[in-house]
């Protein structure tokens, strides 16, 4: 049996490599490959092992981007000391895995798995569409799920509900330890939500917290002002009654938030 180590660090490499000639002394390591980079090269020009071990935090990345741009069709036993949620999605997805430091009796139960599921599959063809299949699926339970970002709020006036679209929002405020949303056409409606609260379910492509008082949607910002001590004066549409003002420490990151960084 041929495999390859994926691992940056050398410490970690030369014990994990101790291990399995212990497990088992037929399995010949090809290559210890130390980055993202490595291994793609590694594959271009090689043949699949029969199995790899490869580390999840590699110094230009995770290893995960290796398998998303190179098909690679051998079995994959991760060593990782990622967090319990994403070893829950390799348990899911069949795919083993070795939490550091590496227990010798671990390893062997990993590599006796594979031995087993070779034996399986009487088709070398059948045991590859199997873990390409484990590993897609790996994959796609890891990949960010894109965030989806409230739409509309739900305001009273008098005795009705009235859907507000954020597209229709110019900015929030408080005042008085009360939370209001102001309309681009200056209607006003009190809100039960404090400001942390929305910074967390609106897009900030379109929303920016600008202090204390105020989260402002961009199409609301008229000007921009070069204020003293460091600081920025806006003026939003509608106007509002009080100064609305970016503190020194935050106006680097309106510029870009404005310049859409």
């Amino acid at each position: 049996m041929t495999t390859i180590l994926i691992e940056d660090e050398y410490p970690a490499s030369e014990r994990l490599e101790k291990l399995i000639k212990k497990a088992d002394a037929s399995i010949q390591i090809l290559d210890i490959l130390e980055s993202i980079e490595d291994a793609k090269a590694w594959f271009a020009k090689n043949p699949a092992p029969d199995l790899i071990f490869s580390d999840i935090q590699l110094s230009d990345g995770l290893s995960f981007q290796i398998f998303e741009e190179v098909t690679i069709k051998s079995p994959i036993i991760f060593t990782t000391s990622y967090d319990e949620y994403a070893i829950k999605a390799f348990k899911v997805k069949s795919i083993d895995y070795l939490l550091k430091p590496i227990k010798q009796q671990e390893l062997q139960n990993a590599i006796e798995k594979f031995k087993n599921l070779k034996s399986e599959f009487s088709e070398q063809q059948h045991l590859e569409n199997l873990y390409t299949l484990k590993m897609e699926s790996l994959l796609d339970t890891l990949r960010p799920v894109e965030k989806r970002y409230k739409s509309r709020f739900l305001v009273t006036q008098g005795d009705q509900l009235l859907p507000i679209p954020t597209e229709q929002i110019a900015y929030f405020f408080t005042s008085n330890e009360m939370l209001c949303l102001v309309q681009k056409d200056n209607k006003q409606f009190l809100l039960d939500y404090t400001l942390e609260e929305l910074g967390l379910c609106l897009d900030p492509a379109h929303f920016f917290r600008i202090n204390r008082q105020f989260l402002a949607h961009l199409s609301s910002i008229r000007k921009i002002h070069n204020y003293f001590n460091g600081k920025l004066k806006l003026e939003l549409m509608p106007t509002p009654a009080q100064e609305v003002l970016v503190s020194r420490e935050k106006a680097a990151l309106f510029k870009k938030w404005i310049e859409g960084a």
